[in-house]
């Protein structure tokens, strides 16, 4: 779990905040080098264009991978996939890095599209190999490996922008040639380890038996053979499903529509509009490093009680503990002014924000994708999930600076309290506990509980 995620997920977090600390620096390499091809300065237009493409085309490569990831992890399996994708984070890392030596700010922009497809890859493979090699005892709190991971990538990525490292002039492209070293390190150590028994067992490969034994660490592992063949002779005649399929698939429709919602809010709530308000608010002359701090907060605390408390409250109760702060930060925003305290209540809201997120929807809707779908039908929802994901990461980053705009900002955050609140009331009416269950038994309830299954009108 965390050499892949250290290789994979881990990535993500950092590909998302290491733009943000160069920023001014990119965008002067970007005048400098139109000047010396074009004899003149870039426009601010076309200077802010260009910078918001490099930042957004991120979520369009993430795209790309999600949607290419089903006949990859298919054919070569999950940890292979893991392997193999590693090959696009160091090109990518290559081009960024080199783009300020040789000149050519395209070369930044094509290796965020690279590093893109990367993410995309790994958000669905990652999951997917963390929820199938995983005892279903701790398959949740393994499942957490994947967000903790963004996290910590997230806080790196902060860190190592820090003037006092690589937030320097000279020193930016060192930000994103550091990428290769994780790269590096989940290719060493990655296939050594074992491939998804589950994996193997369903595609009918050899080594299922020593990957378990492997995995669980004990000599006797019939029973945990016998769970997966009890999943195989349920979808004996069953193979591998396209995404078409499964969404043709009428006893899966609620199924999908869960994920479809749990990974719409965990990018629509609003956590990455609210982490940037830190260090906007912080007054002239604070310490870089003290803002970074809140990175720390990122870090998910729901794997250490998921397997206590079960999915279904962490998710419903972060997203109502959001709704909430939200409401209050909207007040103290709008009042900042005129008393002198509630700056000090806006920053905790924020950070209550963020913790909130953390207690569940930070880090289930990968654990549920998982969970939800049997094997045939894993890789397809997988992909549904990832394009979900990225189509709303890239929509935050496109629209909310023109919600800031167009209404005024202290309220803009109602708008996310709005996605918090169906989020929560959806889950409430629909989502089935899948704590402690098999994938056997939670394909058995899903067909029970959902409102509506194959048999049903």
């Amino acid at each position: 779990s965390l050499t892949g995620a250290f290789g994979s997920s881990f990535l993500y977090g950092y590909n998302l905040s290491v733009v943000n600390a160069p920023a001014g620096f990119i965008k002067k390499f970007y005048n400098e080098t139109w000047e010396r091809r074009y004899g003149f300065s870039v426009d601010e237009g076309t200077l802010t264009l260009l910078w918001s493409i490099t930042v957004s085309i991120f979520a369009i490569g993430g795209l790309v991978g999600a949607i290419i990831v089903t006949p990859i992890v298919k054919f070569f399996g999950r940890k292979c996939t893991l392997v193999l994708n590693n090959v696009f984070a160091v090109a990518a890392a290559l081009l960024m890095s080199l783009s300020l030596l040789a000149g050519s700010f395209e070369m930044l922009i094509l290796g965020r599209i690279i590093m893109g497809v990367d993410a995309g890859i790994s958000l669905s493979a990652l999951p997917m190999y963390l929820s199938e090699i995983s005892p279903k005892e701790i398959r949740g709190s393994l499942g957490q490996v994947t967000a903790i991971f963004i996290c910590i990538g997230v806080f790196t990525g902060q860190v190592l922008g820090l003037p006092e490292i690589f937030g320097q002039e000279s020193r930016w492209p060192f930000l994103f040639g550091a990428i290769i070293v994780p790269s590096l390190i989940q290719v060493v150590i990655l296939p050594f380890l074992p491939e998804s028994p589950r994996y193997l067992l369903l595609e009918n490969t050899c080594p299922v038996f020593a990957a378990f034994q492997r995995f669980l660490g004990k000599g006797d592992v019939s029973q945990e053979i016998e769970e997966v063949l009890a999943e195989s002779r349920a979808q004996r005649n069953t193979k591998l499903v396209s995404v078409l399929q499964l969404l043709r698939t009428r006893a899966v429709r609620w199924q999908i529509l869960t994920v479809v919602v749990t990974m719409g809010c965990y990018q629509l709530c609003g956590l990455n509009a609210v982490s940037v308000l830190p260090r906007a608010m912080a007054p002239p002359g604070e310490p870089p490093s003290l803002i970074t701090s809140f990175g720390l907060h990122y870090l998910p605390t729901s794997g250490l009680v998921i397997e206590r408390l079960g999915r279904r409250p962490l998710l419903i109760g972060g997203f109502g503990l959001m709704i909430v702060f939200f409401a209050v930060l909207t007040v103290s925003l709008t009042l900042q002014n005129t008393v002198y305290w509630l700056p000090y209540l806006s920053i905790f809201c924020i950070l209550a924000i963020i913790a909130s997120f953390c207690i569940g929807p930070g880090g289930i809707p990968f654990v549920l994708t998982g969970e939800l779908f049997q094997q045939s039908q894993r890789p397809a929802a997988f992909m549904i999930a990832g394009t979900v994901n990225w189509l709303c990461n890239f929509a935050v980053g496109l629209l909310f600076p023109f919600i800031q705009v167009l209404s005024l900002p202290t309220y803009c955050f109602l708008v996310f309290a709005g996605v918090c609140f169906a989020g929560a009331a959806y889950l409430f009416f629909v989502l089935p506990e899948t704590k402690n269950k098999t994938f056997h038994e939670i394909s058995q309830r899903c067909l029970i509980e959902f409102p509506i299954t194959a048999q049903g009108p």
